[in-house]
């Protein structure tokens, strides 16, 4: 049963430390460096916790790591897993099990992404407002342990408001420009087609992805709030006609990744 696994898993955790945190960040391709910036840290390997998968992708560590931010506990995660990579969903989404079941309350959700505005650039910062899954299955399918949450969980406010006013608000004080938008799912790894982004555009989706939304379907369900933050590391494919690689995003990510640990970790600051 999926609940005798995350216990599994917390006793092995707790095997490392005993720290109680409230919120938990994820951390996407690129955006590692807030990791840098933990005080106290204690880091424990994905491959030291049982039922945990590794994480393959460029530029995902694989661990966990607890600390404090400026005098705030937190719970990093260094690297997260995809769907492309093999994986069930429920494989993808089994940490944020366990998160929630470590007792944190609020989840902070990062990725590096492709844009479709074609007015947009690298390294623009997203504020994910809403999200539609494209990438074919849902990691809520199965049998529904009632200890973790509802059968059919709401998705109205999959992205809790007030720590989207929050980051809005944290966005202007600093003076970093922070747009909304609608983020979409999509399995990978392949890119998508331009026919499949334009299709995308007349859906209303500002923002495309191989990760995220699973995750916050899980978080949803177990009760944490959701905040969505997206770095636009590219234009998606077809807007300016050039080819795309991992390489282009890992380096955008990169580029803006001193605004977005800034706008992170004050918005992690008045949580």
């Amino acid at each position: 049963m999926l609940i005798r696994k995350v216990s599994e898993s917390i006793s092995k955790i707790r095997e490392f430390t005993d720290k109680e945190v409230d919120i938990g960040l994820i951390l996407g391709s690129g955006l590692a460096p807030i990791a840098d910036r933990l005080e106290n840290k204690v880091i424990i390997p994905y491959s030291e916790i049982p039922h945990f998968k590794e994480s393959t992708a460029p530029g995902h560590e694989g661990r966990f790591i607890f600390g404090d931010l400026d005098g705030v506990p937190l719970l990093c995660m260094q690297g997260r897993l995809h769907y492309y990579e093999g994986y069930s969903m429920q494989e993808v989404t089994y940490p944020i099990r366990v998160m929630a079941k470590l007792g944190l309350k609020k989840l902070i959700i990062t990725n590096a992404c492709g844009g479709l505005d074609p007015n947009g650039k690298p390294g623009d910062l997203m504020l994910i407002t809403d999200h539609i899954n494209f990438t074919g299955s849902n990691p809520l399918i199965g049998h529904n342990e009632d200890d973790f949450g509802p059968r059919f969980p709401d998705m109205t406010r999959a992205y809790d408001p007030d720590l989207g006013a929050l980051a809005l608000q944290v966005a202007e004080d600093l003076d970093i420009p922070l747009s909304q938008g609608v983020y979409i799912g999509y399995s990978g790894p392949s890119f998508e087609t331009p026919a499949e982004i334009r299709w995308m555009q007349t859906w209303g989706a500002h923002a495309v992805g191989m990760s995220t939304v699973p995750e916050v379907i899980v978080a949803v369900h177990s009760g944490l709030k959701v905040l969505g933050m997206s770095c636009i590391t590219n234009l998606a494919a077809g807007i300016l006609d050039e080819p795309l690689s991992s390489e282009e995003v890992i380096v955008a990510a990169g580029e803006a990744s001193a605004k977005f640990v800034r706008l992170i970790s004050e918005i992690i600051n008045r949580m």
